[in-house]
């Protein structure tokens, strides 16, 4: 499993509009997105810790390899 980078709320949520999910509402420093039945909360912070993202991820049923492949475009 490749290495997650250290990114931030803003980023990770631009990935994920990306990927198809969009923002549904937002409360203070936390973004709610959704893409069909999924969805997950991002914080928007500077810098999201490794885990922090990674529980994002698994919240929002996506794949390490294929958050990353997004990130890239």
């Amino acid at each position: 499993m490749p290495k997650l980078p250290h990114l931030s709320g803003r980023d990770v949520v631009r990935t994920l509009e990306r990927m198809g999910f969009s923002i549904t509402r937002q409360r203070g420093s936390h973004i709610v997105l959704r893409r069909g039945q999924s969805g997950c909360v991002v914080p928007d912070h500077r810098e999201l810790k490794v885990g922090t993202l990674a529980g994002v991820l698994k919240q929002a049923g996506v794949g390490t390899e294929e958050f990353l492949e997004a990130l890239q475009k």
